[in-house]
C-alpha cells in the first residue's frame, strides 16, 4: 500500500483500486471478473444467454403448479415469468447473499438466504412442484448435494427446470479444435463445473436410475451472432447452442441416491453429503 500526494488530493492505492478524498472510485476489472471480453461481444445480446423465451416455453407446458422454488433467483427474472403464466403459485427464492435477497422483496412470496451447496433446504420432503436454476449450477462444486436436496423436496411428478452454459457449444468445439480454451470455463472465472446434454443425462441416470424423465430440451444464444440469428440457430441446433435448458420430471421415490453416490462410486474428491448415511458404503447399482 502506498500513499501519494497529488496537489491537494491524497490518493490511496491498493492493487488496482484507487480512491481520492472525494470518495470517487476508479477500478480496472480483473481478468475473468466480467465473464471475459472479446472483439465480437458488441454483437451479442447477453439476455439470450438466460433464455427467457425457453423458460417461458417450458413453463407454459406445466400444469397444476402450487409451489415453485428458484435457486439463485438473482433479480427475480424467472420468477416474474412464473407469475405471468401461473399467477396462483406460491414462489420461494433461495439466495446466497443479502444483496440479491433485498432485490427480491416483493418478487417472491418468501426469500431464504442460505448456501445451497451445504444447507438443508427449508422445505418438507416431496412438497415442491417445480425447482428452477438458471445459470446457477455451473457456479457450484457440490452438485450431488444440490440435486439431493432438490430431489428430496420435489414431489413425484414435480419438475426441475435448469439452464447452464454448454461446454459442447459450436464455438467451444472450434476453439478446442485449434487448441484454445472454452470460453465459459476458465480457471480465472466464476464457472467451476461444465455441462453438456449427453453428460447431464448420464449424470442423472447413473446417480438416480430411472428417477428423472427428460420432458423438454432447448438451446439459447448462439455465439457470436446477434439475437435474431442466434434464436434460429439455437432452435435448429440446440446441442451446439451457448446455453442449454432442461426440463426434467421426477418419476419415482427418492432414497438419498445423489448424496450417497460419491461414496458409493469411491470418487476421489471430498463432496459434501451432510448427515446422510449409507447402509452399505460401497453399494453400487
Amino acid at each position: 500500500m502506498k500513499m501519494m500526494l497529488e496537489g491537494r488530493k491524497v490518493r490511496l492505492q491498493l492493487g488496482n483500486v484507487s480512491k481520492d478524498e472525494r470518495g470517487d472510485k476508479r477500478r480496472t476489472p480483473l481478468f475473468g471478473e466480467e465473464g471475459g471480453k472479446h472483439p465480437l461481444a458488441r454483437y451479442v445480446d447477453h439476455n439470450e444467454t438466460y433464455g427467457p423465451h425457453i423458460v417461458e416455453q417450458f413453463l407454459s407446458k406445466l400444469e397444476d403448479l402450487g409451489t415453485v422454488v428458484d435457486l439463485g433467483a438473482g433479480l427475480g427474472r424467472d420468477l416474474a415469468i412464473v407469475k405471468q403464466i401461473h399467477p396462483q403459485v406460491r414462489t420461494s427464492a433461495l439466495e446466497a447473499g443479502s444483496q440479491f435477497a433485498a432485490e427480491l422483496a416483493g418478487k417472491a412470496d418468501e426469500v431464504h438466504v442460505l448456501d445451497i451447496e451445504r444447507t438443508i433446504f427449508p422445505f418438507p420432503d416431496e412438497s415442491i412442484d417445480l425447482f428452477i436454476a438458471n445459470q446457477v449450477l455451473e457456479h457450484t462444486k457440490e452438485i450431488f448435494w444440490i440435486f439431493h436436496e432438490v430431489t428430496r423436496c420435489l414431489r413425484i411428478g414435480g419438475s426441475f427446470l435448469f439452464g447452464v452454459p454448454n461446454i459442447a457449444s459450436l464455438h467451444n468445439r472450434l476453439l478446442l479444435l485449434f487448441g484454445a480454451h472454452p470460453t465459459q470455463h476458465k480457471l480465472c472465472s466464476a464457472h467451476v463445473r461444465p455441462f453438456s446434454k449427453a453428460d447431464t443425462l448420464k449424470f442423472l441416470e447413473v446417480c438416480f436410475p430411472h428417477g428423472y424423465q427428460l420432458e423438454n430440451f432447448g438451446g439459447s444464444q448462439f455465439y457470436p451472432f446477434p439475437a435474431a440469428i442466434a434464436r434460429v440457430l439455437a432452435r435448429l441446433f440446440p446441442t451446439a447452442a451457448f446455453s442449454i435448458f432442461f426440463l426434467f420430471r421426477k418419476s419415482r421415490r427418492y432414497k438419498n441416491e445423489f448424496a450417497t453416490y460419491p461414496s458409493r462410486a469411491r470418487l476421489a474428491t471430498n463432496f459434501w453429503s451432510g448427515n446422510v448415511e449409507i447402509e452399505d458404503k460401497w453399494q453400487c447399482y
